[in-house]
């Protein structure tokens, strides 16, 4: 764990502005901005994971459109400034034309100059406490970004991630999660979590954590979705008003939004 250094998005007021009542989520797995709309795409589109694309920032302008309507967001598979992203850090880069005032990279896969494997994190309020998190794995390249809003026992943890492919290295992952949301009763987990929800919170380390996840519809594959593997789960003193999986077929994964209404303690400056 390292603390994050949170940036700051210069082209935005800034202020300390206290969490609305109604806060809008959003998580999504952008896939570097590769239109994937088949699977024969992994493969005539596969030399896009390695060299840029003037399909790339078109992709990026449909994402940046689409996140304008929430105040925090959860990015999955986004490149932080290589050679095939044209040297554009993509977190950035959706802060600046979604106008988020607060933004978060978290490195994952540093390939240098060739690729930039990362997690981020935008934001319209300041955080209080922002953290960067390796999970652990057998292969290094997951991580998790854990910012948390007010203070004591009526602050609000948020954890994003991007969790590993293999049932034990999620379990592993998991694990490490739950111990840093043990003492929060206001959580919020939001992510590619690569498996359905009834995996997550019935056989995983975090089942008893007391989440929910309502019931979703597929996100994977966005053209046909079938499997749903992204999600955001929530502690129930946290009130789902609105969930829905976006027909955004941007990217390989569908986005997935919702609106929750804070604790009145949460909301006030």
């Amino acid at each position: 764990m390292a603390p994050g250094e949170l940036r700051i998005n210069s082209q935005c007021q800034t202020d300390q502005r206290p969490l609305p009542e109604i806060l809008r989520l959003l998580s999504f797995n952008i896939q570097v901005g590769i239109n994937t709309q088949r699977y024969h795409h992994y493969l005539t589109r596969s030399w896009q994971h390695l060299l840029p694309s003037a399909a790339r920032q078109h992709q990026l302008g449909k994402v940046a459109q689409l996140l304008h309507d929430f105040d925090l967001v959860a990015l999955q598979e986004v490149d932080g400034g290589s050679l095939r992203s044209g040297f554009v850090n993509q977190v950035e880069h959706l802060a600046r034309e979604s106008g988020f005032p607060y933004w978060y990279q978290q490195l994952n896969r540093n390939l240098g100059r060739f690729a930039q494997h990362s997690n981020g994190l935008l934001s319209r309020y300041a955080p209080d406490l922002l953290e960067d998190h390796k999970l652990p794995g057998i292969l290094p390249g997951r991580g998790a970004i854990l910012t948390q809003f007010g203070q004591g026992e009526d602050s609000l943890l948020v954890v994003m991630m991007h969790l590993a492919l293999s049932t034990k290295g999620r379990a592993n992952q998991l694990a490490y999660v739950r111990e840093r949301i043990a003492d929060h009763r206001h959580v919020v987990l939001m992510g590619d979590m690569n498996t359905h929800a009834e995996d997550l919170l019935q056989h995983s380390p975090l089942k008893g954590a007391d989440l929910q996840a309502p019931d979703l519809p597929g996100t994977y594959p966005s053209w046909k979705p079938a499997r749903v593997l992204d999600h955001i789960l929530v502690s129930p003193s946290l009130r789902v008003e609105q969930v829905d999986v976006l027909p955004q077929a941007i990217s390989d994964h569908l986005p997935v939004a919702m609106h929750i209404k804070l604790p009145s303690p949460l909301c006030k400056g």
